[in-house]
């Protein structure tokens, strides 16, 4: 993303590199083809969907070698998640099949106040993922390695990975992306644990993803600026505040505002991890912070005007479009 004086620069790697790994639980999905609740539904659509995953997805869609390390059962599901993603074009030759744990799965219940989600997930095949995975050779040979907060709450093993690979950094390579990504859910056997876990993490990663209303209910912050003072200097920061816009602090404490363009919404779930996608490859091809931004805001739209919690990803054309626009322009654009 960012101007190499405002963001660290992930290395530059080789034609048989990857450019993003990303490490974390991907799920059958299942909800609703229309905007009904889930008690009401004589039949579901499959599908598949993970935070990390989503934002590999995303990249793969860009253009860019993006890879997902993992585990998933020796199921049906299993099955439907690598066949999903490998043919959306991200690399799972690197994911385990457990003979034993199942692959997770969520529901989800559209209502009148927004999608609920209910998870089984619990004693899955990915919260088995330990300190063994960070040894893969497919990690050195990343240019950025992406990872979130929902894995380090899946289980203890999961919380040991991802606290050898970001804030210990066992991995000596690639540069490491951090979605803060708090799931009280997750935590609820150790609901004081997630601040400081997710705080040790942050501070970790060479680029770190949080939204403004995130980082209050987790650290008491209320703004942009108060978060960057938290984790303090050493590393990138893009806050995100939801229908305002999105704030990026460089590590010499440049500061960047994009305003969100006006979008339709019909369900949230992914819009996140698709703004993060943005950002990523923005950073990945030396653009510029406000560019970085303005990809993220761009796919985070697409995702929001769907019930997919991985969209088709624009056209290039579109977005160099969107993304070449003066600032006066960008503020009436309409994403609807």
């Amino acid at each position: 993303m960012l101007t190499p004086s405002s963001f660290p620069r992930p290395p530059s790697g080789s034609a048989a590199g990857t450019d993003v790994v990303c490490v974390g639980e991907t799920m059958a999905v299942l909800g609703p083809s229309d905007a009904g609740p889930l008690a009401d539904q004589r039949a579901l659509a499959l599908g598949v969907g993970g935070a990390e995953s989503n934002v590999a997805c995303a990249l793969a869609g860009l253009g860019h070698r993006a890879a997902w390390l993992s585990r998933v059962g020796d199921d049906p599901f299993g099955r439907r998640v690598l066949a999903d993603l490998a043919g959306r074009g991200v690399d799972v030759s690197a994911v385990q099949t457990d003979p034993d744990r199942p692959t997770g799965v969520y529901f989800k219940d559209p209502g009148p106040t927004g999608t609920r989600t209910y998870y089984y997930r619990r004693d899955s095949a990915a919260a088995a993922m330990d300190v063994g995975l960070a040894g893969h050779p497919l990690l050195r040979g990343a240019r950025v390695l992406h990872l979130s907060g929902i894995t380090a709450a899946l289980s203890d093993s999961c919380a040991e990975l991802v606290t050898h690979l970001v804030a210990r950094r066992t991995v000596a390579g690639p540069f490491v992306s951090f979605d803060v990504n708090h799931r009280p859910a997750l935590w609820r056997r150790h609901p004081h644990a997630a601040a400081p876990a997710l705080l040790e993490l942050a501070r970790g990663a060479d680029l770190v993803f949080v939204g403004r209303d995130e980082a209050e209910s987790l650290w008491g912050t209320r703004t942009a600026r108060e978060i960057r003072e938290l984790l303090g200097p050493g590393r990138a920061l893009v806050v995100k505040d939801a229908g305002h816009g999105a704030t990026a602090y460089g590590t010499d404490g440049a500061e960047t505002f994009v305003p969100t363009p006006a979008a339709r919404i019909v369900e949230r779930v992914g819009a996140g991890d698709a703004f993060a996608a943005g950002c990523l490859s923005a950073l990945l091809e030396g653009r510029t912070p406000t560019h970085g931004l303005r990809l993220g805001h761009l796919l985070a739209a697409a995702t929001l005007s769907t019930r997919e919690d991985v969209p088709a990803v624009l056209a290039r054309d579109t977005l160099d479009g969107h993304l070449a626009l003066d600032d006066v322009a960008w503020s009436t654009l309409s994403m609807t």
